[in-house]
């Protein structure tokens, strides 16, 4: 991998102090060098694409006016944040972003002091600033500012209004910078959405907004203080009742202002950090901004791969022969094939309509399906409330952020029984995402729930099954498919539909003396390990168990009676997950075969290729062979079995 050029002022920037050197008349070109040289390196290495170009004036801004890392700095929704990356000293390793064994794809706390809070994911940012600025004002440290960028949809989960409630009353000195884009991944939904599309368009706050900056920047610091204080908390709520949202929670309320005028936004700045307590600034971005392609067609171009920088074309594998679909593709063409079957079938997603395809089904039946914003809590309680009244409703959420809503699939799911059908995307680990995305451990979570069903297909006519099934009238309980990111194994997918009875597996073959036990698409890893071990003459059997949660009884008896050796593969922690619901049985009947567990490992699994990974963490083809071989206790001996 080549470093990537960058231009004459970013080569010689490798901290911000070096940024400051700067005469403010040079930030522009600045900020030029800095979108040049992230379109450079992501058309080449890959990696998300447009949240970071429409950030990189304000990102140029907050560095050359504040006094990071003493100053701290949240970024929410870490993709924004390759400009603040290149600014603060890894500029020259870049071209590893999201690469085995290179930097991260997000803000991480090892791996930078500039990287004050990890945050892959969204909403966060306000309650780690506000943290962070309570605990500054504890210890006394009353110079230090805090501050959060919270956007690219962020603000439409229920977590930084929690946050803002807190920040109003708290006198912390954080200053939280929103950067509103109306995007997510997707375009941003909801009553929030509209409200500041009002506050933005108001002719009238606009003009007072002007003239009220145009004042107070030529009074000194303390008549700014007094004054801004008074005219904001009088004339300002009056002016625009857009404003009161935030004023009513205590916060001082600037802007809009353009987030792509770096000047602008170095002024209003340097201004705000004279002004104690808690505050919020408002900005307008476009993201992809500098790219016409990625102004145009936002969603395509939130993580496009690699690209060629010239003509915008993006690279694709050329195919030949007929390719396996991916596992949310098959997700969501078969939601709609069930949903004309039955009237009662209704989608929901938070905010990833493209990426767990149920966009097919918006665009198909716009009236039953619904995105509910970054807001995973509200969706599965939104569809117990559905289910209430009769509806089969598939809440779809990717593995990791069904993390945020556990306590609703408990409480106002499993409590009362309610047929919710979760399809967990994303489940496993899911590649250069990394850690704050791996689906790790959804098994164990959900197989804990007393009602739930717990079910993980391997291949794309079981998923296909699954959720058929799910559907039926007769499931009355809520029932979790999960499956990983990207293409599984048949390209010829669309197979009719068949219901799969509660809790059976399916018997791939037989063997002598090991026996695999797979949940999930891992299974075809062990598909390929039996024919590796084949060639050596040996021959486990394997299973494909379907269900974690209720196990097949019948097939596990089977099993402890033939076989004295097990390996278990699961594409989820070893820690209570498949594995451990198989020792569970085994000791509550009294078999004592050998267990081998393979899975991801009682650790933090960093980001690389999902083949990488599946290697790293040792249950690929190769590793099952070596677990069989091992458990079977066959010495191998210069590449031959003695």
């Amino acid at each position: 991998m080549e470093e990537i050029a960058a231009g004459p002022l970013l080569s010689g920037i490798n901290t911000p102090d070096d940024l400051k050197k700067l005469n403010k008349n040079q930030l522009t070109q600045v900020c030029d060098e800095l979108r040049q040289f992230i379109v450079d390196c992501v058309s080449v290495h890959g990696g998300h694409f447009g949240a970071s170009l429409g950030v990189v004036e304000l990102t140029v801004a907050l560095h050359y006016v504040f006094n990071t890392p003493d100053d701290q700095l949240v970024w929410d929704v870490g993709h924004q944040a390759y400009g603040h990356k290149i600014l603060t000293g890894r500029r020259q390793v870049f071209h590893t972003n999201r690469k085995y064994g290179g930097i991260s794809g997000f803000p991480k706390r090892s791996e930078s002091v500039y990287d004050t809070f990890g945050v892959g994911h969204s909403s966060t940012s306000i309650s780690a600033a506000l943290g962070m600025a309570i605990a500054s004002k504890y210890k006394g440290e009353e110079h230090r500012r805090h501050i959060a960028v919270i956007g690219d949809g962020a603000m439409t989960a229920g977590l930084p209004f929690e946050a803002l409630n807190h920040a109003g009353v708290s006198n912390a000195n954080v200053l939280i910078i929103l950067n509103d884009n109306n995007m997510s991944i997707d375009p941003n939904v909801g009553a929030l959405k509209e409200y500041l599309t009002d506050i933005t368009t108001s002719h009238s706050y606009n003009r007072f907004r002007d003239d009220v900056w145009k004042v107070l920047g030529k009074l000194p610091t303390k008549d700014f203080q007094r004054l801004a204080s008074k005219i904001e908390a009088g004339i300002k709520g009056v002016v625009s009742k857009s404003s009161n949202l935030f004023e009513a929670l205590g916060l001082r309320y600037f802007g809009p202002i353009d987030g792509h005028n770096v000047l602008k936004l170095a002024e209003t700045l340097k201004g705000l950090n004279d002004i104690p307590g808690p505050k919020l600034l408002h900005i307008k971005t476009v993201k992809g901004k500098g790219f016409d392609l990625a102004e145009k067609d936002q969603t395509l171009w939130h993580a496009p791969g690699t690209f060629d920088k010239i003509t915008g074309k993006i690279n694709k594998k050329i195919i030949t022969v007929p390719e396996p679909p991916k596992y949310q593709d098959v997700f969501g063409h078969t939601i709609i094939e069930l949903a004309e079957q039955n009237p009662l079938i209704m989608g929901i997603t938070p905010a990833m309509p493209s990426g767990s395809s149920l966009k097919f089904m918006m665009d198909l039946m716009p009236d039953r399906a619904i995105d509910v914003g970054i807001a995973e809590q509200h969706a599965v309680t939104l569809s117990a409330g559905m289910a209430t009244q009769g509806l089969k409703v598939f809440c779809n959420i990717y593995s990791s952020f069904m993390q945020r809503a556990y306590d609703m699939v408990i409480h106002d799911v499993a409590i009362q029984k309610l047929p919710v059908v979760f399809c967990l995307d994303r489940a496993g680990l899911v590649g250069d995402d990394g850690p704050t995305h791996h689906g790790a451990y959804d098994i164990a979570f959900m197989r804990c729930i007393p009602n739930m069903i717990v079910a993980a297909p391997m291949n794309e006519a079981e998923l296909r099954n699954m959720m058929y099934t799910a559907q039926l009238p007769e499931i009355d309980a809520p029932y979790t498919i999960r499956y990983p990111r990207g293409q599984g194994v048949m390209p010829q997918w669309r197979t009719p539909f068949e219901k799969i009875e509660t809790g059976t597996g399916r018997k791939i073959c037989d063997g002598q003396e090991v026996a695999i036990l797979t949940i999930g698409h891992p299974g075809n890893f062990a598909v390929a390990a039996c024919k590796m071990l084949a060639e050596d003459d040996l021959f486990p059997a394997h299973y494909d168990m379907r269900f974690v949660k209720p196990l097949d009884e019948l097939m596990l008896h089977e099993v402890a009676q033939r076989y004295n050796k097990i390996v278990t593969v699961e594409d989820g922690t070893v820690v209570g997950g498949f594995g451990s619901a198989i020792l569970e049985f085994m000791a509550a009947n009294n078999y004592t075969p050998e267990v081998k567990i393979l899975g991801i490992p009682d650790r933090i699994v960093e980001h690389g290729k999902p083949e990488e990974l599946h290697r790293e963490c040792g249950y690929d083809a190769k590793a099952i062979a070596d677990a069989v071989r091992e458990i079977a206790d066959v010495k191998v001996f210069a590449g031959n079995m003695i």
